[in-house]
């Protein structure tokens, strides 16, 4: 078995030395094997786990939800439900966020046009709609 020591394990999973050490903290990979130097060392199934919390990562899963599906990848017999649940979840959260981004892009569209051209910064249309005196005048 091929042994790894953080930076090499950093530098494969892409995941800094500080991430990894997190990670191990939560529980989410198990402590290393250390070497008689003190060194921690990783095994291959260390690396297969980051590249696994990675991909979570990317889709925005909580370290929660990692470790709810890492406890799932240990009963092979079970119903995948749980996780097909879990995903809906964060679908309907992302849906919702969307919906939020979507009308903050709407209202700094409407907030870009106040300002048309350039003009001196007492004569802004921006910053005069985002002072709070022009909102006591509506």
């Amino acid at each position: 078995m091929a042994w790894l020591k953080i930076g090499e394990l950093a530098k494969r999973s892409g995941c800094s030395i500080q991430t990894i050490r997190y990670y191990e903290k939560e529980g989410l990979i198990s402590a290393p094997a250390r070497t008689d130097g003190n060194f921690r060392v990783y095994d291959t199934p260390a690396l297969e786990k980051l590249a696994f919390i990675k991909n979570c990562r990317a889709l925005d899963l909580t370290l929660d939800e990692i470790k709810q599906l890492m406890a799932l990848q240990h009963l092979p017999g079970t119903p995948c439900e749980k996780v097909n649940d879990m995903i809906d979840a964060h679908l309907k959260i992302v849906e919702s966020r969307i919906a939020d981004l979507q009308k903050l892009h709407a209202d700094l569209k409407v907030l870009r046009q106040k300002c048309g051209h350039a003009r001196p910064i007492e004569q802004c249309g921006i910053l005069d709609e985002l002072s709070p005196k022009s909102h006591s005048r509506n």
